[in-house]
């Protein structure tokens, strides 16, 4: 399934790249250059909202949350927005500010767990090769 791109929203993730949290910024510095061994986008405009941070490879979104999120309203629209994630194929794993700002060696190995389960899932399909071909 192709992912939807929305252009609409370029500028907004553009200017969201360049002041993130202090939580964003933290974490994003353990996801950038495949130190995880698969490449992710911040603020990536999926399908009308904009992600985090995203790995299309095993189409993860990365959602950190701040207090915000805690708020009933926040949570309703969080709810909606996972859905249509999860509609389209995508994971989403929420994180709350906190957790990766006092620990986010646990966060960086749940979601190497998530990565890996994924790529895991992948080879068990049918037609798909678990190892690579000889030449």
């Amino acid at each position: 399934m192709v992912i939807p791109y929305d252009s609409h929203l370029t500028d907004i993730s553009k200017s969201l790249r360049r002041r993130p949290t202090e939580a964003e910024r933290s974490l994003w510095s353990r996801l950038k250059l495949k130190h995880l061994g698969f490449i992710f986008h911040r603020q990536k405009p999926i399908s009308g909202y904009i992600a985090d941070f995203y790995c299309p490879d095993a189409k993860l979104v990365v959602e950190v949350d701040g207090d915000y999120h805690a708020k009933a309203e926040a949570a309703g629209n969080d709810k909606v927005r996972d859905e249509m994630f999860q509609n389209i194929g995508i994971t989403v794993l929420r994180v709350p500010n906190s957790e990766i700002l006092e620990n986010i060696d646990e966060v960086v190995i749940s979601i190497n767990k998530i990565l890996l389960e994924s790529v895991s899932q992948k080879a068990d399909k049918p037609g798909v090769s678990k190892q690579k071909p000889e030449k």
